[in-house]
């Protein structure tokens, strides 16, 4: 099974609706568009597997008053008060752990602008980016993370 498919099925576990698509429109991360609660792909032109995972923690996250309204570039919808990527970086490290993904699957070279590095030795040492959010939201617990009480916000 691919990363590709692994992912999937496990977005389809938690209810994160996704659809294989043709994107035509530039997209912040490459063959990948969030749509309104949707995780929409583009198989010729997703260039990381792990990219999906990672927008996927976007839908995870979000308000279940949010996911109906956000319609690609998350950011964008936000202001810098409201930034959830540290909150999503911590999601992502725990669904990669769950799914027993390499981090690196995740967390590649191309992306996070250029941080991955600092990124993966932060999370693997323990230093658990967005921690503090997820428990707040009341998606897991300091003492069992990364296991998850639930995958989605409710």
């Amino acid at each position: 099974m691919t990363y590709t498919d692994q992912i999937l099925n496990f977005l389809s576990q938690i209810n994160i609706q996704t659809e294989e698509t043709s994107i035509t429109e530039s997209t912040f991360v490459p063959g990948i568009l969030i749509d309104k609660g949707v995780l929409k792909y583009d198989p010729e032109k997703l260039k990381y597997p792990g990219d999906l995972l990672h927008e996927a923690g976007h839908i995870a996250i979000m308000s279940p008053e949010e996911r109906p309204t956000i319609v690609g570039d998350v950011g964008k919808y936000r202001t810098p008060a409201q930034d959830d990527e540290m909150g999503v970086i911590g999601w992502t490290y725990a669904a990669l752990k769950h799914l027993e993904i390499p981090i690196e699957v995740v967390f590649h070279e191309n992306g996070y602008k250029g941080e991955s590095y600092m990124i993966i030795n932060n999370l693997e040492g323990g230093m658990y980016i967005g921690l503090p959010l997820l428990v707040w939201m009341d998606l897991c617990d300091y003492e069992t993370f990364p296991n998850m009480k639930k995958w989605v916000r409710e």
